[in-house]
C-alpha cells in the first residue's frame, strides 16, 4: 500500500494522499457555498494526517488561496461577485489584519495569546450563531404574521435589518455597488472590513467566517453576492499569506496541489449550489456550520484542563471536524443535484409546450 503515500519534500514526512484529496473536495464544496476559506477545518485535518502544525497552517493558506480563486471565477460567472465592493473593503481588511497581527505580538509578549484568542473565538462563534438564528426566527415570525393577514411576505424581507439603519448614515463619498444592489457611504464597507480584518488578524483565519455575515447583516448584500464577494477577498489575502508562508519554508506546495485537485471539483459544486439554494437556505446552513465549528473549538479549549484525556479530546475534536465536513458537503451536493434536476425538468416541459 506504499503507493497510497507520498513523500513531502520540505517536511520530509509521508502523507496519505487520498486523504488530501477528500479533505480538499469537502472544504472546496463548503468554501464555494459559504464563501469561507476553511482554515478552521483544513488545519486540524492536515494536522491529524501527519503535518506539524506550522506546515499545516502554511499549506492550508496556499490551498485556500487557490481554492478561493477557483470559486471566485465560478461565482463571477453567476454575477455573485461585486468586485468594486471587494476592492473597496480590501483597504480596511489589510489595515485591520496588520493591527490584529501586532496585537498578537503584544499578547505573546504578555504570555496571554493562547487564552485570549481561544476565548475570543468562542465569544465570536456564539455571537454569530445567535445572530444567524435570531435573524431566521424573526423572518419566520414575519412570514406567519403575513400569512395570518392573507398576504405573502416579500422574498427580499429580512429578519435582522441593521443594514438599512447603517445605510441612513450618509457620510460622503456615497458609492453605488451595482452587483450588490446597494448605495451607501464608502466608509461603511471600509469600517466593516477594518473590524473583520482585525478579528481575522487576531484569530489567524482567512476572515470568511466573519466577513460573509458582516456583508449580509451590516453592509446589506444579498447572501449569494456576499458569498462571492467574500471569496474574492479571501483569494487576494490568501495569495499574500501563501507567499509569506512559502518564503518562511512552511508550505508543502505538493500537498497544496494535491488538495486543489479535490478543491477544484468541490469549489465548482459549492458555487453552483448557491444557484439553487439562496437567501435563508444559505443562512440556515451557515448557522449549522458555525455550531459545528464552535463545538470543535470548545473541545480544543477544554483539553488543557484534562491532561490525562488530552490525546482523546484532540482526536474527538479532529474527527468531529472531518465528519462535519463530510456531512455538510454531502448535503450541499445533494441539494445541487436536486435543484439541477428540477431546472432540467422545467426546461423539458417548456420545450414540450413550445
Amino acid at each position: 500500500m506504499d503507493w497510497l503515500y507520498v513523500l513531502m519534500p520540505i517536511s520530509g514526512i509521508e502523507i496519505f494522499w487520498p486523504g488530501l484529496i477528500i479533505l480538499g473536495l469537502g472544504v472546496g464544496i463548503i468554501g464555494g457555498f459559504f464563501g469561507l476559506g476553511g482554515a478552521w477545518m483544513v488545519t486540524p485535518g492536515l494536522n491529524i494526517l501527519g503535518f506539524p502544525m506550522a506546515f499545516a497552517i502554511g499549506t492550508d493558506v496556499a490551498h485556500m488561496a487557490g481554492k478561493s480563486l477557483i470559486s471566485t471565477m465560478r461565482h463571477g460567472k453567476f454575477g455573485n461577485v461585486d468586485y468594486k465592493l471587494g476592492l473597496t473593503m480590501l483597504v480596511g481588511t489589510i489595515v485591520g489584519v496588520e493591527i490584529g497581527a501586532q496585537m498578537i505580538m503584544w499578547l505573546e509578549r504578555l504570555g496571554r495569546v493562547d487564552a485570549v484568542v481561544r476565548w475570543l473565538y468562542v465569544v465570536l462563534l456564539i455571537a454569530l450563531a445567535w445572530m444567524v438564528f435570531s435573524d431566521i426566527a424573526i423572518r419566520r415570525k414575519k412570514e406567519r404574521e403575513a400569512e395570518a393577514r392573507g398576504e405573502q411576505l416579500d422574498k427580499n424581507a429580512t429578519g435582522i435589518d441593521w443594514a438599512t439603519k447603517l445605510h441612513a448614515i450618509k457620510i460622503p463619498p456615497m458609492v453605488t455597488f451595482h452587483a450588490a444592489g446597494i448605495t451607501c457611504s464608502a466608509w461603511l464597507p471600509i469600517t466593516v472590513s477594518l473590524a473583520t480584518g482585525w478579528l481575522a488578524g487576531i484569530l489567524g483565519i482567512g476572515g470568511g467566517l466573519i466577513r460573509m455575515p458582516a456583508l449580509v447583516y451590516l453592509v446589506g448584500c444579498p447572501t449569494h453576492v456576499a458569498v462571492g464577494t467574500d471569496l474574492f477577498e479571501v483569494a487576494i489575502s490568501g495569495l499574500y499569506g501563501a507567499a509569506s508562508y512559502t518564503f518562511k519554508g512552511r508550505t508543502e506546495l505538493v500537498a497544496a496541489l494535491i488538495m486543489l485537485v479535490g478543491a477544484a471539483v468541490g469549489a465548482q459544486i459549492g458555487a453552483v449550489a448557491t444557484k439553487y439554494i439562496r437567501g435563508y437556505g444559505i443562512r440556515i446552513a451557515f448557522g449549522a456550520a458555525v455550531i459545528g465549528c464552535l463545538c470543535s473549538v470548545v473541545l480544543k479549549l477544554i483539553q488543557p484542563y484534562f491532561p490525562e484525556y488530552a490525546s482523546f479530546i484532540n482526536a474527538v475534536a479532529t474527527v468531529f471536524v472531518l465528519a462535519f465536513v463530510t456531512i455538510i458537503s454531502v448535503y450541499i451536493a445533494m441539494k445541487m443535484v436536486e435543484g439541477a434536476k428540477k431546472e432540467l425538468a422545467a426546461k423539458r416541459q417548456q420545450q414540450q409546450q413550445g
